[in-house]
C-alpha cells in the first residue's frame, strides 16, 4: 500500500513513544468531560491545544484558564491556537494573539494553524516562529501545515503536522522522502473519521510514515459542516489503552 513505501521512516519509528497531539476541543463548557479525561494519570499527550474563539478571545476567559491550569498542573504541555490563514493574517495580528495567550493562559507554546508549505513563505514563518520564541523562551511550536510541506519549515519548528485530513485521504497518503532523515518525534499527524475496525491500520500507517504525535477519531466533518476534533473520539479508551501499553509500538 502506498504508506508502505518508505521503510526508513518506519524502522526510525519503533523505539519513539506514540502519543497524542489534541488539536483542540471545543469550550469546556460545552466539552467538560473531554477536558476533564486530559487530565487522568497515565493518557499519553504530548500536548493540547487551546482555542478559546478562534484565537485567545477578546478577554480572558475563566473556564479556559481553569483548564488549562489543571492540565499544566498535571504536567501535559498546553498550546496557544494561532491562526496564520495560509499566511493571510498580518504579523502584527498573530503575535498579538499570542501575547495574549502567554499573558491570559500561561501556554507552554502554539500551534500555527494553516501554516503556509511553500517555500516562498519560508522568511516569514521563520520571523514569526523567531519572534514567538523571543517571547516564550522555552516554547514549543507546531507547524500545522496540513500537508508535507517545503523541508526548510522544520529548521524553525519543533514539530510540523505533515497530514490533517480524513481516513478515506489517510490511508491511501504517502510520506515524503525527506522526512525520513528525521526522528519522528518531529511529524504529527491529525485524521478525523477513522471507523473503530480500522483503528490499528491507522495506527500503522502512522508508525510507517514515521510520525510519533498522533490524533485519530471516528468524528467526521459533515462535508465541512461540523468540527471533527471539538469532541472525543468514541473509542478514547480503546486508544488510550493501545498506545499508553505500547500496542501500537
Amino acid at each position: 500500500m502506498p504508506y508502505l513505501t518508505s521503510t526508513k521512516a518506519g524502522t526510525a519509528s519503533t523505539d519513539v513513544r506514540t502519543g497524542f497531539g489534541i488539536p483542540g476541543y471545543a469550550h469546556p463548557l460545552l466539552a467538560p468531560t473531554e477536558w476533564g479525561e486530559l487530565t487522568r494519570p497515565g493518557t499519553p499527550l504530548h500536548w493540547v491545544v487551546l482555542n478559546v474563539a478562534d484565537g485567545p478571545g477578546s478577554r480572558p476567559d475563566p473556564h479556559c484558564l481553569e483548564a488549562a491550569g489543571r492540565l499544566r498542573n498535571a504536567g501535559v504541555r498546553v498550546l496557544g491556537h494561532l491562526d496564520t490563514a495560509y499566511g493571510a493574517r498580518t504579523f502584527g495580528g498573530v503575535i498579538s494573539d499570542a501575547h495574549r495567550y502567554i499573558d491570559w493562559y500561561q501556554v507552554d507554546g502554539f500551534l500555527l494553524d494553516r501554516c503556509p508549505s511553500e517555500r516562498v513563505s519560508l522568511s516569514e514563518v521563520s520571523r514569526t516562529v523567531t519572534t514567538l520564541r523571543g517571547i516564550r523562551g522555552d516554547a514549543h511550536i507546531v507547524l500545522g501545515h496540513g500537508t508535507h510541506p517545503h523541508p526548510g519549515y522544520l529548521e524553525s519548528a519543533d514539530q510540523l503536522v505533515t497530514f490533517s485530513g480524513s481516513w478515506s485521504d489517510y490511508r491511501w497518503s504517502q510520506v515524503a522522502e525527506w522526512t525520513a532523515d528525521h526522528p519522528p518525534e518531529r511529524f504529527c499527524h491529525l485524521v478525523h473519521g477513522v471507523p473503530r475496525p480500522h483503528l490499528e491500520e491507522a495506527l500503522r500507517i502512522a508508525r510507517w510514515q514515521g510520525a510519533s504525535t498522533i490524533y485519530f477519531t471516528d468524528r467526521t466533518d459533515r462535508g465541512g459542516r461540523t468540527d471533527p476534533w471539538g469532541a472525543m473520539p468514541g473509542y478514547w479508551d480503546e486508544i488510550v489503552s493501545r498506545i499508553g501499553t505500547g500496542v501500537s509500538e
